[in-house]
């Protein structure tokens, strides 16, 4: 039986400081919006403290960072009566009816003056919930419910980093609840919606529909993968006989405590400063990371609140002010369809126009085929438009009901609408595009910037503001066009005199000798980088050889699979594109074949990183080194890396390589090994140190 591993006054000391440093991590990040940890410092910490709760499980604690994610999938969620009801507020949709309120609560309080004192904030369009602390630790939360009977859902409330797990400070009080929103940011819905896209799951309409769906799953490892956040808006109850008295003061002591507030939220005094602060947030509600609907007043002082009192299932002393809806009705007219920069092709479309949150809408994406798919969309239905913050308006809904006869089928096209290229999509991929990376206009820009890369034919001056003035002249339509550039003629461009305009062409000049796998790089397949297109080039080891492959042939080289294999087949089955490649070559691009060798190598499976400064060679010819020898080079290292050759000045990857016990070289010893398992390569196939025929010759 194996024994417990001693615990030491260090393990405590380094258990503690780990989960301090993650609660102010959690505290600057979500409070404060001022990161004091990068993300990979997080999770490291964090992995570290999980080790050492894993192997000193009597250590742990309720409120440990690591204890997030920790309850079982429930059976269902439980019910729970809320101390104090969580009721809806009466609400406002103009100025008349926000000055009907300020005047009803001045005549119930028997005030003649206006200058009565309310804090606003924006009302966050997500789901209500409440979490009750005692002595100063999460014990419970729950969905508002019906105001009266919510569900309990602790395990996953707790899987949020933006709610404190224990209250910070040192005058905790004894009992607390706190009410706020859960919800979605614009950007983490997008990256949220793109990653069920690639993987074929449900694509959700609207950011709050996937906050309340993620915080209503059964399984809590399910809602902490979702990108939930948490704003406080109400003390409902705190044992604390010296809380502040006015509602503004308490939201500044539940940021002491940990919590989130919304950095919008605002003190006014007087109903035409209370309509002034609804017009400038309605005004930066397109700017803003998250949906609101409106804002939430409230009388400031809670002795006044308390003698305003309620009415049916609200508060006298609160109101919200509604926005125009983000969401109307229209017509779906005409589907056309846009060629990205990358080839993506997305259809559009074209809608009878609507008023959306306050602006005028014509056209909204449908994002892709499986969206046309999912939605049931035919042109002549009648859809739900959406408009949030500066996301492009979109298509979330047909209304099956009032569909009208004679409506059509939405056809995706099988050429490319800009230049008329055979489309093509990958099994397991959502997006259509065009292969015409080199040939097609609308992905020209980004084609010219990645042939001229340093890493691709790397030339010298060729940067983005140069290519935006050749499109624009229409000078240059493919790579090929840049090889017949003169001097005289770039010297008229903007900020480029006659000597930079001969530099540009002797940069030219220069890229005309290039490799082989620098070549295949920089006619910017999908999925080919260098490493895959130095594996292709030694495969094959001509040009000819790798255009004529066939799928299987293409499935056979080192790393490619059966996506990248696709793409460089259907590139390479582009007549577009194969006329580039015949126009570079007659303007003069030429590389050395090649070789192709049965050469052993001895790294074959393994995986290196390069991190730091080099000073005998750069990292990118360490890179060559290693791959010639069979080795794949990462930017990370993982448990499965082989090794890592570390520079002066190398930093994180250096500290994750000891952290996961993994083999680190510096410069000498790596260039001693690469000596020796270079010459043990060249023994192992018959080589010797002699120069060839041709070199000799």
């Amino acid at each position: 039986m194996s024994q417990k591993p001693p615990e030491t006054p260090e393990l405590f000391e380094e258990i503690a400081q780990l989960r301090t440093e993650l609660d102010e991590a959690n505290y600057r990040y979500y409070v404060h919006d001022d990161p004091t940890l990068t993300d990979a410092d997080y999770d490291r910490r964090l992995r570290r403290l999980q080790e050492l709760e894993s192997r000193h499980p009597d250590l742990i604690a309720p409120d440990s960072p690591t204890q997030r994610v920790g309850a079982a999938p429930a059976e269902g969620f439980p019910e729970v009566k809320h101390a104090v009801p969580m009721l809806s507020l009466d609400n406002a949709f103009n100025d008349e009816e926000i000055m009907a309120f300020v005047k009803r609560v001045n005549e119930r309080l028997e005030r003649d003056s206006d200058d009565l004192t309310f804090c606003c904030e924006p009302k966050l369009d997500g789901l209500a919930v409440s979490l009750v602390y005692e002595n100063g630790a999460l014990v419970s939360g729950a969905t508002r419910g019906d105001g009266r009977t919510g569900e309990g859902i602790t395990s996953n409330l707790r899987t949020l980093r933006s709610i404190p797990l224990k209250l910070r400070g040192e005058s905790i009080p004894q009992l607390l609840e706190v009410r706020g929103e859960v919800y979605i940011s614009h950007s983490g819905f997008e990256a949220l919606n793109e990653r069920a896209r690639k993987e074929g799951s449900k694509v959700f309409a609207n950011p709050r529909n996937a906050a309340a769906g993620s915080l209503r799953q059964l399984d809590p490892q399910v809602t902490a993968q979702r990108p939930l956040e948490f704003c406080a808006y109400q003390v409902a109850r705190i044992d604390d006989y010296n809380a502040p008295m006015t509602h503004s003061a308490l939201m500044a002591r539940l940021r002491e405590f940990g919590f989130r507030t919304n950095p919008e939220l605002d003190r006014v005094q007087g109903s035409a400063a209370l309509l002034t602060y609804c017009q400038h947030l309605g005004e930066k509600r397109e700017r803003l990371d998250y949906d609101i609907d409106g804002a939430v007043i409230k009388v400031d002082e809670l002795r006044l609140q308390r003698e305003l009192g309620f009415v049916a299932r609200a508060p006298r002393w609160a109101i919200a002010y509604k926005f125009p809806a983000q969401e109307q009705t229209t017509w779906l007219k005409a589907v056309e369809f846009q060629v990205g920069r990358t080839g993506a092709i997305t259809p559009v479309a074209r809608l009878d126009p609507v008023t959306v949150a306050g602006a005028l809408v014509s056209n909204a994406t449908l994002h892709n085929q499986d969206e046309i798919v999912r939605l049931g969309a035919m042109i002549g239905d009648r859809v739900v438009i959406r408009r949030a913050g500066d996301v492009i308006p979109q298509v979330v809904r047909v209304i099956e009901d009032e569909r009208p006869e004679g409506v059509l089928p939405i056809e995706f096209p099988r050429h490319c609408p800009v230049c008329g290229s055979d489309v093509e999509r990958i099994d397991g991929e959502a997006v259509v595009r065009c292969p015409a990376g080199l040939f097609c206009a609308a992905q020209r820009k980004e084609a010219l910037k990645h042939f001229a890369s340093r890493r691709a034919l790397d030339i010298d001056g060729l940067g983005t503001k140069i290519i935006d003035q050749l499109i624009e002249r229409e000078w240059v339509k493919t790579p090929a066009d840049l090889f017949h550039l003169k001097a005289q003629a770039l010297a008229e461009l903007p900020r480029l005199a006659e000597k930079s305009a001969q530099n540009l062409i002797d940069a030219l000049e220069k890229s005309r000798h290039t490799t082989l796998p620098r070549f295949i790089y920089a006619l910017g397949i999908r999925e080919v980088g260098e490493a895959t297109a130095g594996n292709l080039a030694r495969h094959f080891g001509t040009l000819e050889a790798l255009m004529q492959a066939a799928l299987a042939d293409l499935e056979a080289v080192e790393d490619v699979g059966p996506v990248v294999a696709a793409h460089v087949h259907a590139f390479f089955n582009e007549p577009h594109n194969r006329e580039t490649v015949a126009q570079l070559i007659d303007a003069g691009v030429r590389w050395e074949e090649a070789e192709v060798s049965a050469r052993p190598q001895p790294l074959l499976g393994q995986t290196w990183v390069l991190t730091g400064t080099l000073e005998s060679m750069t990292r990118d010819e360490g890179k060559a080194r290693l791959q010639a020898l069979g080795a794949k080079v990462s930017g990370s290292v993982s448990k499965k890396t082989a090794g890592v050759v570390a520079g002066p000045g190398a930093g994180s990857k250096l500290a994750k390589a000891e952290e996961l016990n993994v083999d680190v070289f510096d410069e000498a010893s790596f260039l001693s090994r690469l000596a020796a398992w270079e010459s043990g390569a060249s023994r192992e196939s018959g080589e010797s140190e002699q120069p060839s025929n041709e070199e000799s010759a």
